[in-house]
């Protein structure tokens, strides 16, 4: 009997430049694996320089530095022409110099860092904000990170003292 792979209800698609290809193979799969059900759709990641980070984040938060992910959700009110195609969720974007000064700090390979940064972009393109939310983000975050073979997570990261 042939098996066959489970089909994913996530289309990711990774954007990145060719310092951080390697680490970001397999990320795709992984994300879409490691997804809550309720992940339908289509989400493109994009790896993008810390200097293209700091402008984003002082363009969409008024912040001029980089930061490690941000997300940029698809806005439900755009109505989607093809219904044959996934629904859009959003963006996931990730700062690779970031990313990888925290794998250093963290003790973990980029591509761990890079799973964990995408799966918390994930969440919040799903509508979850652990600054409001009274700990439902980290608590899905704390269960997909399990389920994804990660140790830690940004959540739980945050919570740490001295951070």
């Amino acid at each position: 009997m042939k098996r066959t792979a489970p089909r994913l209800r996530l289309l990711v698609n990774v954007q990145a430049p060719d310092g951080v290809l390697l680490s970001t193979r397999g990320l795709a799969r992984w994300l879409a694996a490691t997804a809550p059900a309720r992940a339908a759709g289509e989400v493109t990641v994009a790896v993008v320089s810390d200097r293209r980070m700091r402008a984003l984040n002082r363009a969409f938060r008024g912040k001029d530095t980089p930061t490690d992910v941000l997300s940029f959700p698809t806005d439900p009110t755009d109505a989607q022409v093809d219904t044959a195609q996934p629904r859009l969720l959003g963006d996931i974007v990730i700062a690779s110099g970031v990313a990888r000064a925290q794998a250093a700090r963290e003790g973990h390979s980029l591509t761990t860092e890079l799973r964990v940064l995408a799966l918390h972009g994930l969440l919040h393109l799903l509508g979850y904000d652990h600054e409001t939310d009274a700990g439902e983000m980290a608590r899905l975050e704390a269960r997909l990170r399990r389920k994804g073979g990660l140790s830690t997570g940004l959540i739980a990261r945050g919570a740490r003292p001295g951070r």
